[in-house]
């Protein structure tokens, strides 16, 4: 599946510079992992420890040309309205990266009507998804969380994987802090 970078804009209520026509199929939080550039979105995540828009320099150079970024990111902003850099990407300006990216994750998960099973717990959910996935997978058409890919950036990306011809989902929830799960659950909607 893909989205406009219209549509986006409209889901994540950001506020948008560039007007670069773009389709979304693939979302990105680690600048690494990059591989279809041109149908990349990038979410600049802010942590404690660092900035995304601090890489957004590379994956421009290696073609990204959408990305979300922070609007307290003040001096990048001012730069990108200048028409100093990156003139031919689109930015998605939002309070917070992190959200927009659960927020996306959220409406693109409404557009299935499929079984949907949330595990959680202290221990095994790994183990737990890969026993369930093995079950079901030689009848059904079965998306997973790849890995532990069960966090707060983990569940949106999973979900995302959700396409057309998916049959049953299986993700994993774990939280790190109290009130995570409620992120966790509005996203997956077991």
């Amino acid at each position: 599946m893909s989205y406009s970078i219209d549509l986006i804009e409209e889901i994540i209520s950001a506020e948008r510079i560039g007007n670069a026509t773009a389709s979304i199929k693939w979302l990105l939080t680690d600048s690494r992992s990059l591989c279809f550039p041109e149908e990349t979105l990038f979410f600049a995540l802010v942590t404690t420890r660092n900035s995304g828009a601090s890489y957004i320099g590379n994956l421009y150079e290696r073609g990204v040309r959408n990305f979300v970024i922070s609007s307290q990111e003040k001096d990048l902003i001012e730069r990108i309205r200048k028409g100093d850099l990156f003139s031919q990407a689109n930015f998605l300006l939002v309070e917070s990266p992190l959200t927009a990216l659960q927020r996306l994750a959220e409406k693109h998960r409404e557009q299935f009507n499929i079984p949907v099973v949330g595990i959680t717990g202290s221990n095994g959910k790994t183990v737990v998804k890969e026993w369930i996935h093995h079950l079901l997978s030689p009848t059904k058409v079965v998306v997973r969380s790849p890995r532990s890919y069960n966090s707060q950036i983990g569940v949106p990306l999973s979900i995302w994987q959700m396409e057309e011809r998916s049959e049953v989902a299986v993700f994993e929830a774990g939280i790190s802090r109290m009130g995570e799960m409620e992120a966790l659950h509005n996203m997956i909607k077991p």
